[in-house]
Protein backbone atom coordinates (compact mmCIF):
# COMPACT_ATOMS: atom_id res chain seq x y z
CA UNK A 1 0.00 0.00 0.00
CA UNK A 2 1.48 3.22 -1.05
CA UNK A 3 2.42 5.59 1.67
CA UNK A 4 -0.21 8.56 3.17
CA UNK A 5 1.31 12.07 1.49
CA UNK A 6 0.49 15.71 1.42
CA UNK A 7 0.90 17.35 -1.70
CA UNK A 8 1.51 21.07 -2.45
CA UNK A 9 0.71 22.77 -5.41
CA UNK A 10 2.16 26.82 -6.17
CA UNK A 11 0.83 28.55 -8.71
CA UNK A 12 1.40 32.03 -10.57
CA UNK A 13 -1.63 34.29 -9.66
CA UNK A 14 -3.44 31.46 -7.80
CA UNK A 15 -2.02 30.86 -4.79
CA UNK A 16 -1.30 27.87 -2.88
CA UNK A 17 -3.40 24.67 -2.70
CA UNK A 18 -2.95 22.11 -0.53
CA UNK A 19 -4.35 17.69 -0.25
CA UNK A 20 -3.81 16.11 2.76
CA UNK A 21 -4.58 13.11 1.13
CA UNK A 22 -2.18 12.36 -1.62
CA UNK A 23 -4.33 14.58 -4.41
CA UNK A 24 -7.80 13.40 -3.48
CA UNK A 25 -9.11 16.80 -2.22
CA UNK A 26 -7.98 20.28 -2.16
CA UNK A 27 -7.84 23.48 0.36
CA UNK A 28 -6.64 26.95 -1.11
CA UNK A 29 -4.74 28.45 1.45
CA UNK A 30 -4.67 32.72 1.99
CA UNK A 31 -6.83 34.81 3.49
CA UNK A 32 -4.66 37.47 4.90
CA UNK A 33 -2.78 37.38 7.72
CA UNK A 34 -0.30 35.13 8.61
CA UNK A 35 -1.03 33.02 5.40
CA UNK A 36 -0.11 33.37 1.89
CA UNK A 37 -1.97 35.59 0.18
CA UNK A 38 -4.97 34.06 -1.74
CA UNK A 39 -3.79 35.34 -5.13
CA UNK A 40 0.33 35.36 -4.91
CA UNK A 41 2.95 33.93 -7.22
CA UNK A 42 4.59 31.23 -5.50
CA UNK A 43 7.39 29.89 -7.53
CA UNK A 44 9.77 27.69 -5.30
CA UNK A 45 8.45 24.93 -2.48
CA UNK A 46 11.04 23.40 -0.21
CA UNK A 47 10.32 20.55 2.44
CA UNK A 48 13.10 20.85 5.17
CA UNK A 49 15.19 17.54 4.95
CA UNK A 50 15.47 16.66 8.50
CA UNK A 51 11.57 17.10 9.33
CA UNK A 52 8.45 16.11 6.82
CA UNK A 53 6.24 18.38 8.21
CA UNK A 54 8.23 21.89 7.56
CA UNK A 55 7.91 23.04 4.36
CA UNK A 56 8.61 26.71 2.77
CA UNK A 57 7.39 28.49 0.31
CA UNK A 58 8.61 31.50 -1.79
CA UNK A 59 6.42 33.83 -2.82
CA UNK A 60 5.83 37.16 -4.27
CA UNK A 61 5.12 38.74 -0.81
CA UNK A 62 7.96 36.91 0.93
CA UNK A 63 9.00 33.45 2.49
CA UNK A 64 6.57 31.54 4.34
CA UNK A 65 6.60 28.48 6.55
CA UNK A 66 4.78 25.87 8.07
CA UNK A 67 5.22 23.17 10.66
CA UNK A 68 2.11 21.30 10.36
CA UNK A 69 2.35 20.32 6.58
CA UNK A 70 0.32 23.58 5.84
CA UNK A 71 -2.18 23.83 8.16
CA UNK A 72 -0.89 26.98 9.02
CA UNK A 73 1.73 29.38 8.01
CA UNK A 74 4.01 32.08 8.99
CA UNK A 75 5.44 34.71 7.56
CA UNK A 76 9.34 35.27 7.68
CA UNK A 77 11.35 38.45 8.65
CA UNK A 78 13.37 38.42 5.11
CA UNK A 79 14.19 41.31 2.17
CA UNK A 80 12.13 39.43 0.30
CA UNK A 81 8.90 40.70 2.14
CA UNK A 82 6.68 43.49 1.16
CA UNK A 83 6.78 44.60 4.70
CA UNK A 84 10.84 46.03 3.96
CA UNK A 85 12.94 46.26 6.02
CA UNK A 86 13.67 42.97 7.55
CA UNK A 87 16.95 42.16 9.76
CA UNK A 88 19.25 41.55 6.41
CA UNK A 89 22.96 42.55 6.62
CA UNK A 90 23.99 43.51 3.41
CA UNK A 91 26.91 44.87 1.24
CA UNK A 92 25.22 46.68 -1.15
CA UNK A 93 22.40 49.02 -1.45
CA UNK A 94 18.76 48.15 -0.59
CA UNK A 95 17.09 46.84 -4.32
CA UNK A 96 13.79 48.33 -4.94
CA UNK A 97 11.26 45.47 -3.66
CA UNK A 98 9.60 44.92 -7.02
CA UNK A 99 13.23 43.52 -7.78
CA UNK A 100 13.40 41.26 -5.10
CA UNK A 101 11.50 38.42 -6.48
CA UNK A 102 11.68 34.72 -5.01
CA UNK A 103 12.35 32.04 -7.84
CA UNK A 104 13.99 29.29 -5.92
CA UNK A 105 14.51 27.79 -2.54
CA UNK A 106 16.80 25.15 -1.28
CA UNK A 107 18.15 23.98 2.22
CA UNK A 108 21.43 22.58 3.45
CA UNK A 109 20.56 18.74 4.28
CA UNK A 110 23.43 18.69 6.60
CA UNK A 111 22.90 22.42 8.77
CA UNK A 112 19.41 22.46 7.87
CA UNK A 113 19.23 26.22 9.62
CA UNK A 114 20.78 27.25 6.68
CA UNK A 115 18.51 28.58 3.91
CA UNK A 116 19.49 29.62 0.38
CA UNK A 117 16.94 31.40 -1.98
CA UNK A 118 17.23 32.79 -5.52
CA UNK A 119 15.67 35.66 -6.68
CA UNK A 120 16.10 38.68 -9.36
CA UNK A 121 18.40 39.70 -9.38
CA UNK A 122 20.98 37.33 -7.04
CA UNK A 123 20.38 35.01 -3.92
CA UNK A 124 19.96 35.06 -0.32
CA UNK A 125 21.31 33.19 2.96
CA UNK A 126 20.32 32.46 5.85
CA UNK A 127 22.30 31.02 8.45
CA UNK A 128 20.17 30.82 11.21
CA UNK A 129 16.33 28.98 10.16
CA UNK A 130 15.31 32.47 8.64
CA UNK A 131 15.80 34.86 11.54
CA UNK A 132 18.37 36.88 9.16
CA UNK A 133 19.94 36.73 5.70
CA UNK A 134 22.67 37.72 3.86
CA UNK A 135 22.81 38.87 0.28
CA UNK A 136 25.23 36.81 -1.97
CA UNK A 137 27.81 38.47 -4.22
CA UNK A 138 26.99 35.57 -7.55
CA UNK A 139 27.77 39.09 -9.49
CA UNK A 140 25.21 37.83 -12.51
CA UNK A 141 25.58 39.66 -15.68
CA UNK A 142 22.77 42.53 -16.15
CA UNK A 143 23.11 42.62 -20.15
CA UNK A 144 21.82 38.85 -20.90
CA UNK A 145 18.57 38.69 -23.72
CA UNK A 146 16.33 39.08 -20.93
CA UNK A 147 17.69 42.13 -19.01
CA UNK A 148 18.32 41.20 -15.66
CA UNK A 149 18.62 37.61 -14.82
CA UNK A 150 16.70 35.30 -12.50
CA UNK A 151 18.34 32.97 -10.32
CA UNK A 152 15.76 29.82 -11.03
CA UNK A 153 17.64 27.11 -8.93
CA UNK A 154 20.18 26.82 -6.28
CA UNK A 155 21.34 23.19 -5.39
CA UNK A 156 23.80 21.87 -2.24
CA UNK A 157 25.79 19.84 -3.72
CA UNK A 158 25.55 16.27 -2.10
CA UNK A 159 29.04 15.19 -1.92
CA UNK A 160 29.45 18.33 -0.18
CA UNK A 161 27.43 20.86 1.42
CA UNK A 162 29.75 23.72 1.14
CA UNK A 163 30.12 23.58 -2.50
CA UNK A 164 26.48 25.44 -3.77
CA UNK A 165 25.10 25.82 -7.40
CA UNK A 166 23.15 27.92 -9.03
CA UNK A 167 21.25 28.20 -12.32
CA UNK A 168 19.97 31.52 -13.90
CA UNK A 169 17.68 32.76 -16.32
CA UNK A 170 19.31 33.91 -18.39
CA UNK A 171 23.42 33.89 -17.90
CA UNK A 172 24.68 30.90 -16.76
CA UNK A 173 25.75 28.31 -13.91
CA UNK A 174 27.50 29.69 -11.04
CA UNK A 175 29.21 27.54 -8.10
CA UNK A 176 30.38 28.50 -4.60
CA UNK A 177 32.89 26.44 -3.24
CA UNK A 178 32.58 27.95 0.21
CA UNK A 179 28.96 28.26 1.72
CA UNK A 180 27.85 30.76 -0.71
CA UNK A 181 30.84 33.18 0.32
CA UNK A 182 32.22 33.93 -2.72
CA UNK A 183 31.08 32.63 -6.81
CA UNK A 184 32.61 31.98 -9.97
CA UNK A 185 30.78 31.97 -13.16
CA UNK A 186 31.49 28.58 -14.69
CA UNK A 187 31.60 28.10 -18.78
CA UNK A 188 28.87 28.26 -21.16
CA UNK A 189 26.84 25.15 -20.83
CA UNK A 190 26.27 25.37 -24.86
CA UNK A 191 26.57 27.58 -27.67
CA UNK A 192 23.31 29.06 -27.96
CA UNK A 193 22.23 32.54 -27.48
CA UNK A 194 19.46 31.13 -24.86
CA UNK A 195 22.06 28.49 -23.06
CA UNK A 196 21.77 30.04 -19.89
CA UNK A 197 18.39 29.80 -19.93
CA UNK A 198 18.80 27.50 -16.71
CA UNK A 199 15.77 25.84 -14.51
CA UNK A 200 16.73 22.22 -14.10
CA UNK A 201 20.50 21.51 -12.45
CA UNK A 202 21.23 18.07 -10.18
CA UNK A 203 24.34 15.84 -9.72
CA UNK A 204 24.56 12.17 -10.15
CA UNK A 205 26.88 10.52 -7.69
CA UNK A 206 29.42 8.57 -9.35
CA UNK A 207 33.22 8.59 -10.28
CA UNK A 208 33.34 10.92 -11.58
CA UNK A 209 29.93 12.53 -10.90
CA UNK A 210 28.20 14.49 -13.30
CA UNK A 211 26.26 17.64 -13.33
CA UNK A 212 23.51 18.05 -15.27
CA UNK A 213 21.53 20.53 -15.94
CA UNK A 214 18.70 21.90 -18.83
CA UNK A 215 18.66 24.40 -21.39
CA UNK A 216 15.77 25.45 -24.25
CA UNK A 217 18.52 23.26 -26.30
CA UNK A 218 18.60 20.17 -24.64
CA UNK A 219 20.18 19.27 -21.54
CA UNK A 220 24.21 19.66 -20.75
CA UNK A 221 26.57 17.50 -18.45
CA UNK A 222 29.34 18.02 -16.73
CA UNK A 223 32.36 15.45 -15.61
CA UNK A 224 34.49 17.98 -14.53
CA UNK A 225 32.58 20.15 -11.64
CA UNK A 226 31.34 22.84 -14.27
CA UNK A 227 34.48 23.37 -15.99
CA UNK A 228 33.10 22.02 -19.89
CA UNK A 229 30.06 21.12 -20.81
CA UNK A 230 29.00 18.43 -23.45
CA UNK A 231 25.52 19.05 -25.08
CA UNK A 232 22.84 16.33 -25.95
CA UNK A 233 19.59 16.59 -27.80
CA UNK A 234 16.39 14.91 -27.61
CA UNK A 235 13.95 14.50 -30.40
CA UNK A 236 11.98 17.23 -31.07
CA UNK A 237 8.16 16.93 -31.37
CA UNK A 238 6.27 16.27 -34.42
CA UNK A 239 9.51 15.85 -36.22
CA UNK A 240 9.35 12.35 -37.84
CA UNK A 241 12.33 12.88 -39.68
CA UNK A 242 14.51 14.20 -37.14
CA UNK A 243 18.00 13.61 -36.28
CA UNK A 244 20.85 14.67 -34.09
CA UNK A 245 21.98 18.09 -35.12
CA UNK A 246 18.27 19.36 -35.73
CA UNK A 247 17.84 21.04 -32.71
CA UNK A 248 16.76 20.00 -29.84
CA UNK A 249 12.90 19.78 -27.66
CA UNK A 250 12.89 22.24 -24.94
CA UNK A 251 13.85 21.00 -21.94
CA UNK A 252 12.53 22.42 -18.41
CA UNK A 253 13.79 20.21 -15.66
CA UNK A 254 15.76 17.02 -14.42
CA UNK A 255 15.68 14.60 -11.52
CA UNK A 256 17.10 12.11 -10.06
CA UNK A 257 15.11 9.35 -7.82
CA UNK A 258 15.90 9.51 -4.45
CA UNK A 259 17.05 6.06 -4.11
CA UNK A 260 18.58 5.67 -7.41
CA UNK A 261 20.98 7.89 -9.40
CA UNK A 262 20.65 5.39 -12.44
CA UNK A 263 17.02 6.55 -13.11
CA UNK A 264 16.91 10.26 -13.71
CA UNK A 265 13.71 11.82 -15.37
CA UNK A 266 13.71 14.93 -17.53
CA UNK A 267 10.80 17.62 -18.43
CA UNK A 268 10.11 18.55 -21.79
CA UNK A 269 8.30 20.09 -23.97
CA UNK A 270 7.75 21.68 -27.79
CA UNK A 271 8.34 25.21 -26.03
CA UNK A 272 7.77 27.57 -23.57
CA UNK A 273 4.99 27.12 -21.83
CA UNK A 274 3.99 24.60 -25.48
CA UNK A 275 0.59 22.77 -26.35
CA UNK A 276 2.52 19.61 -25.50
CA UNK A 277 5.46 17.77 -23.31
CA UNK A 278 6.51 14.13 -22.31
CA UNK A 279 8.82 13.20 -19.72
CA UNK A 280 12.31 11.58 -20.98
CA UNK A 281 13.70 8.65 -18.61
CA UNK A 282 16.77 7.21 -18.31
CA UNK A 283 17.39 3.62 -15.96
CA UNK A 284 21.19 3.26 -16.64
CA UNK A 285 22.09 6.94 -15.97
CA UNK A 286 21.83 8.22 -19.73
CA UNK A 287 22.99 5.55 -21.95
CA UNK A 288 19.49 5.06 -23.14
CA UNK A 289 16.34 7.11 -22.86
CA UNK A 290 12.57 6.33 -23.24
CA UNK A 291 9.09 8.16 -22.79
CA UNK A 292 6.96 6.72 -20.19
CA UNK A 293 3.11 6.80 -20.94
CA UNK A 294 0.93 9.63 -19.82
CA UNK A 295 -3.02 8.80 -19.35
CA UNK A 296 -3.66 12.38 -20.72
CA UNK A 297 -1.21 13.97 -23.13
CA UNK A 298 0.43 17.02 -21.46
CA UNK A 299 -1.23 20.79 -22.57
CA UNK A 300 2.38 22.23 -22.18
CA UNK A 301 5.67 21.49 -21.25
CA UNK A 302 6.54 19.45 -18.32
CA UNK A 303 7.40 22.25 -15.71
CA UNK A 304 8.71 20.20 -12.50
CA UNK A 305 8.87 16.80 -10.31
CA UNK A 306 8.30 16.12 -7.06
CA UNK A 307 9.60 13.42 -4.25
CA UNK A 308 10.52 12.60 -0.83
CA UNK A 309 13.71 10.45 0.33
CA UNK A 310 11.09 8.65 2.55
CA UNK A 311 8.91 7.64 -0.18
CA UNK A 312 11.38 7.38 -3.61
CA UNK A 313 8.47 5.45 -5.21
CA UNK A 314 6.01 8.32 -5.33
CA UNK A 315 7.24 11.04 -7.42
CA UNK A 316 5.05 14.02 -9.22
CA UNK A 317 5.19 16.04 -12.36
CA UNK A 318 3.19 18.52 -13.10
CA UNK A 319 2.90 20.79 -16.94
CA UNK A 320 2.82 24.50 -16.45
CA UNK A 321 -0.40 24.79 -17.34
CA UNK A 322 -1.67 22.89 -14.96
CA UNK A 323 -1.81 19.56 -15.19
CA UNK A 324 -0.16 17.16 -12.30
CA UNK A 325 0.85 13.45 -12.95
CA UNK A 326 1.70 11.00 -10.25
CA UNK A 327 3.40 7.74 -10.10
CA UNK A 328 3.81 4.69 -7.19
CA UNK A 329 5.82 2.75 -8.86
CA UNK A 330 8.68 4.75 -9.55
CA UNK A 331 8.56 6.16 -12.76
CA UNK A 332 7.25 2.95 -14.77
CA UNK A 333 2.84 4.42 -14.63
CA UNK A 334 1.66 7.25 -14.02
CA UNK A 335 -2.02 8.88 -13.61
CA UNK A 336 -3.52 12.50 -14.28
CA UNK A 337 -5.41 14.04 -11.12
CA UNK A 338 -8.55 15.09 -11.35
CA UNK A 339 -7.80 18.57 -10.20
CA UNK A 340 -7.15 21.27 -12.87
CA UNK A 341 -4.89 23.97 -11.60
CA UNK A 342 -3.99 27.57 -13.52
CA UNK A 343 -0.26 27.53 -13.90
CA UNK A 344 1.71 25.86 -11.63
CA UNK A 345 5.19 26.70 -10.70
CA UNK A 346 5.85 24.93 -7.98
CA UNK A 347 5.27 21.29 -6.34
CA UNK A 348 6.37 19.55 -3.37
CA UNK A 349 5.09 16.30 -1.45
CA UNK A 350 5.57 15.17 2.24
CA UNK A 351 5.13 12.39 4.17
CA UNK A 352 2.44 11.90 6.51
Amino acid sequence: MAQSFTMMVGTVGGGLNVSADGGETWTHIGTGGRLPPAECDVRALTVYPNNPARVLAGTDAGVYRTENRGSTWELLDSPMNTEWPARVHRSSPKWPLQNVVIWAITIDPVEPDTIFVGTRPGAFRSRDDGKTWDELSLNVRMDGPIGTPRTTIMLVDPRDHRTIWAGTEVDAVYRSTNGGDTWTRMPEVGPQRMAGDIHGLVIKPGNPATTYCTTPHGFSTSTDDGASWDLHEFPQFNTPNWKPGDGSAYCRTIFVKPDNPEVMLVGTGDGIPGDTGAIRRTRDGGKTWDVPELPVKPNSVLYGFAAHVAMPDTIAAHSVNGYVYLSDDGGNSWRKLRKEFGQIRSLALCPN
